[in-house]
């Protein structure tokens, strides 16, 4: 009993968080941070409500229909919800989370990409000599 007791304690980590017999790992995501979570529901947000927000936009522009029935799309326009307007998205870097200085084809910062290309872990790309 003793030596089953001794063995469990051996197992728990100390208040120091120093343990030998147990290595602890550092739990990862695919998100950087709260902001890219955030972008990434607003996103599922636009695609869910993309066909409703095209149809009542076209009856809004269309200037044969009605006054009444163009205001009444208007009104369920403005109904829908902000974030399923798609200017309400951001570019953010896959990496980093920057929102600003994005290469696009490559979905990452200019500085991230900086740094992959002078380290040749970009594909197709090579520092440019003259």
């Amino acid at each position: 009993m003793n030596n089953m007791l001794k063995n469990t304690l051996k197992l728990i980590p100390s208040t120091l968080g120093i343990c030998s017999n147990i290595m602890f790992q550092q739990l990862r995501t695919r998100w950087v941070d709260c902001r890219m979570i955030r972008d990434f529901k607003r996103r599922k947000c636009v695609v869910e409500y993309a066909d409703e927000r095209l149809r009542l936009r076209t009856i809004l522009k269309n200037k044969v229909l009605p006054v009444a029935i163009r205001e009444d799309a208007r009104a369920m326009i403005m109904e829908l919800p902000r974030n399923s307007h798609p200017y309400r998205t951001t570019y953010r870097c896959a990496l980093t989370s920057r929102p600003r200085g994005n290469v696009k084809p490559f979905r990452i910062s200019r500085i991230v990409w900086r740094d992959l290309a002078d380290h040749n872990r970009l594909s197709g790309v090579q520092r440019a000599m003259w």
